[in-house]
């Protein structure tokens, strides 16, 4: 046998959404039509999908997003880029030489067919796939994930493919944000710490109940995680905020969760960080902490929709200081905690 045949090698692919190629506003509006155009991110009936997109969002969404991509851009690039590119890296050093990390993209470069295909002509045939998306969500980890299985299924030589399961309730991701929030508390000493986490449609939450008895019955529902809840988005996050909160030692009085990037007229799951903004500042919080533990890169979500426009909302409501916390990003920190949940998580490496 050759030698070189006799230990499989792996490819650990890194997957996130994407991001535009720069903040032109032509390069926003393909990006957008992509992303949009996913059944899973805007689940309406085909017809309906490309109405809402053709003569509504990509007529006029395009130009006000390029604006607001260009208030984040960096010499480097796009953050969330740049910061998954370093965290790829990271994660291929805490690995080693035997295992080949690649970052794939659902939209824009790099891309996920880009990897794969890499990894056949040098033949890696056996790939673990992670998601970076803590928490489950259709639109954001299911997307994602089934990106990779439709690619590695449409080859004639179908790769092997094992996906990294949501990683909202395992120690090192929570110790890494905790760690992150201790540094940021003590230093800053705020009044108030928010938990924001990324918001999705309220049916995006109950199509996972298959009991349909459960989901958003009753205001209780996240309290707890059972059978009927336990892929639910919001229960997810309610238990990483409940989790960060107690490594901390905080009061629950001082902590607030909310969700935030609502788009469109759909009843998207409560409360929102917009209106929670406002209402603390307006209850006497005068500094104001924010962590956003369902993203794990600084992206458009974290440094312009609260880093920009929260913190102008809040101030203008009354309140004095709002500090965002950094996300993981690429932190040595972060590193090796994601590599040893994907060694945990797989019986490959």
């Amino acid at each position: 046998m050759n030698a070189n045949l006799a230990k499989p090698r792996v490819g650990v692919l890194l997957v996130n959404t994407g991001t535009p190629a720069s903040p032109r506003t032509r390069d926003v509006r393909r990006y957008l039509a992509q992303f949009l155009n996913d059944p899973r991110v805007i689940d309406l009936h085909p017809i309906a999908r490309w109405l809402l997109l053709n003569l509504i969002i990509l007529p006029f969404r395009p130009a006000k997003s390029a604006h607001a991509y260009r208030a984040i851009w960096t010499e480097r690039g796009s953050p969330l880029l740049t910061h998954c590119q370093d965290l790829t890296a990271q994660v291929q050093a805490q690995l080693g030489d035997h295992v080949e990390v690649r970052l794939g993209m659902q939209f824009g470069e790099p891309s996920i067919p880009a990897a794969l295909e890499a990894w056949s002509r040098s033949g890696i045939d056996r790939i673990i796939a992670v998601p970076l998306f803590p928490q489950f969500a259709a639109a954001s980890y299911g997307s994602a994930a089934a990106a990779v299985l439709v690619d590695a299924a449409r080859r004639w030589t179908t790769p092997a493919v094992q996906i990294v399961p949501p990683f909202w309730q395992e120690p090192e991701y929570l110790d890494a944000v905790a760690a992150s929030l201790r540094t940021a508390i003590d230093r800053e000493q705020p009044d108030h710490v928010l938990l924001s986490f990324h918001g999705v449609p309220e049916r995006h939450c109950t199509r996972t109940d298959t009991t349909g008895a459960h989901c958003l019955q009753r205001a209780t529902c996240c309290d707890g995680l059972e059978t009927a809840n336990r892929n639910c988005y919001r229960a997810q996050c309610m238990a990483t905020a409940r989790e960060l909160t107690a490594r901390l030692g905080l009061d629950g009085g001082r902590v607030t969760t909310a969700f935030q990037s609502r788009l469109g007229r759909a009843k998207w799951i409560q409360p929102a960080t917009d209106v929670t903004l406002q209402e603390l500042a307006q209850r006497g919080v005068r500094k104001l902490l924010v962590a956003e533990p369902s993203f794990v890169a600084d992206c458009l979500e974290t440094l312009e929709e609260i880093g920009i426009r929260g913190r102008k909302d809040f101030k203008a409501a009354g309140g004095q200081e709002l500090v965002l916390v950094p996300a993981l990003n690429a932190s040595e920190a972060w590193a090796a905690g994601l590599a040893a949940i994907i060694r945990r998580s797989t019986g490959w490496l």
